[in-house]
């Protein structure tokens, strides 16, 4: 059991007022679901078992209908009348190598994507471009293979400015047009169209690779090419959008300097993608890293424990943000999801509540309709 922060809606006539307080939370409870029961492999370490447990166990979550909902995009956004305003401050703390300043999450957090920021935005669209790039077959052979992904460029993107970087990465079922990401019709795109148009963010670089490292990463490749993924990012794909794009990385005779420029880099992801941000993204690249969303992420999700000894291999490095996101009737990865946060705070000292930490349970399933939302909120609170 351990002190959280929950929002909370409680519907008022037609308006939504939302409660936010600190209390004690059992494991086994999702709000007014009634009680769920936690899979035993929403607490599977990776390390420790055998890659076709690690298929297996994700294939049982996504029988039936499941994965089909999955992907199924959210096409009509709500409105919201009331957000829960998070702290507003900034605080700087020593540390073993010296000053850092502490991220404090000061950004509003809604419970629907308010209409306006969904509609598309023709006034100060940005512009989506598709690069290749080479990578290798870290799952396989390691032989040398072509890539694709879709790049996310502000309106107004201009090569004298620098920008930070955001690598959104799609669930089990999906590759690189599952953010829809293919299209100007694009959901995120059209938030973050609105979102810059209307000066709630400095605008960013989205980057929506395929998250499988193998020469067959379809959607019917090996479920466990998800696991190398770091390996390609660090290797292959940050390096690519820093030497074509302008980002905050600066570069010398020997390469890219990617330590350098962590505080301007993000993850997230839906699922398992969700996943890869924190198995990946948070427990194996927190050097070139610092900003983490998880979109209902998914039963092989490291737990509390796993996460908290595994940050311990980066002491001298800070978590600006971790953010996480899951709907209450999501019967897929609330408890894996929980699971990965449940006494996290009090395990490791990189993360504090409502400051650089954030656990937000919404209506929903495992579906868009709260990834969007994942999507909206997390665009608000990164690199802040």
């Amino acid at each position: 059991m351990r002190k959280r922060l929950f929002v909370s809606a409680i519907i008022l006539g037609t308006s939504l007022v939302f409660i936010a307080c600190s209390g004690t939370e059992k494991s086994n409870s999702n709000g007014n679901q009634g009680e769920y029961k936690e899979k035993d492999e929403a607490s599977i370490d990776i390390d420790e078992v055998e890659p076709d447990t690690k298929a297996s166990e994700i294939e049982k979550a996504i029988e039936g209908e499941t994965d089909k909902a999955a992907i199924k995009e959210a096409t009509e956004p709500g409105t919201v009348d009331d957000t829960e305003t998070a702290v507003d401050s900034e605080t700087v703390v020593a540390s073993g190598n010296g000053i850092d300043t502490k991220k404090i999450i000061t950004t509003e957090i809604s419970d629907q994507i308010p209409a306006e920021y969904s509609a598309r935005c023709d006034t100060a669209g940005g512009t989506i471009e598709k690069i290749s790039y080479t990578t290798y077959d870290y799952f396989g052979d390691k032989s040398e293979m072509i890539k694709d992904a879709y790049v996310y460029l502000p309106y107004g993107y201009d090569e004298s400015q620098q920008y930070n970087v955001l690598y959104l990465m799609h669930g089990i079922g999906g590759d690189i047009n599952e953010w829809g990401m293919n299209s100007d019709s694009s959901m995120v795109k059209a938030i973050m169209d609105n979102l810059a148009y209307k000066d709630n963010i400095d605008s960013f670089i989205i980057v929506t690779p395929n998250g499988r490292s193998s020469t067959d990463n379809s959607s019917s490749a090996d479920y466990n090419s998800f696991y190398l993924f770091g390996q390609e990012l660090r290797n292959d794909l940050i390096p690519y959008i820093d030497g074509h794009y302008s980002t905050y990385a600066e570069y010398s005779e020997s390469g890219y300097d990617l330590t350098q420029a962590r505080d301007h880099r993000a993850m997230a992801g839906l699922s398992m993608g969700g996943m890869q941000t924190i198995n990946i993204g948070m427990c194996e690249s927190l050097d070139i890293i610092s900003y983490f969303g998880a979109f209902s992420a998914c039963p092989t999700t490291y737990s509390a424990s796993d996460i908290a000894s595994k940050l311990k291999n980066y002491e001298k490095y800070d978590i600006h943000l971790f953010y996480n996101i899951c709907g209450i009737s999501d019967g897929v990865a609330l408890a894996s999801a929980s699971n990965a946060v449940n006494g996290l705070t009090d395990l490791t000292d990189k993360l504090t509540e409502n400051e650089n930490y954030m656990w937000q349970e919404v209506p929903g399933a495992h579906d868009f309709n709260v990834w969007y939302l994942g999507f909206y909120n997390f665009a608000q609170l990164v690199f802040k």
